[in-house]
């Protein structure tokens, strides 16, 4: 893995979304995480909210920001466990068109080297809905810095070699001008 620095830098405009009953934005650590991390890499914050866990909600705001053209990418942080409150993953199933199984992979494998076997109760996982690549983290402010750092910092990065995510946005629509 290696940054090609003679590529130019392309900034992703990336909505961060909290999914939390109890967490504020004077409260929210994990959220905090990843702004100021997509920030310091250069990446635009497009929209920041904090939504309980509800999975209807948690779809409705997913679903405003995939239509929205300011919106490249959107990370949660929060919600991907197991017990009766979880529900991102759910949401995230009633919007996405293509899942990418390998995010959720990785993510545990990374996490596996940290917290052992505690990571199979992880659902982190990703997707594309309409052009717009979601990401769905733990709510942990550790599992959120696993994740920028070891992957999306890479993969939404397009001078990340040998490929990323950054340089299939302009692709990721081309289903619909056959449908």
């Amino acid at each position: 893995m290696a940054i090609d620095e003679s590529l130019p830098f392309k900034p992703v405009r990336i909505a961060v979304l909290t999914v939390s009953d109890s967490r504020t934005l004077e409260t929210d650590r994990s959220g905090d995480t990843l702004v100021s991390r997509l920030e310091a890499d250069g990446h635009v914050l497009a929209a920041r909210e904090i939504v309980t866990d509800d999975a209807p909600v948690i779809a409705e705001i997913l679903t405003r920001w995939i239509d929205d053209p300011q919106v490249d990418c959107v990370i949660t942080t929060g919600g991907t466990g197991l017990t009766g409150r979880d529900v991102t993953p759910e949401a995230f199933n009633r919007v996405c068109e293509k899942d990418i199984p390998g995010f959720g992979e990785y993510f545990r494998w990374i996490s596996a080297k940290k917290i052992g076997t505690s990571t199979i109760q992880s659902r982190a996982m990703a997707g594309v809905a309409r052009g717009t690549y979601l990401f769905a983290l733990p709510g942990s402010t550790g599992a959120c810095k696993d994740g920028w750092d070891e992957i999306l910092h890479f993969q939404l990065d397009f001078r990340h070699r040998p490929c990323n995510f950054v340089e299939l946005m302009p692709r990721l629509r081309e289903h619909e001008a056959s449908d």
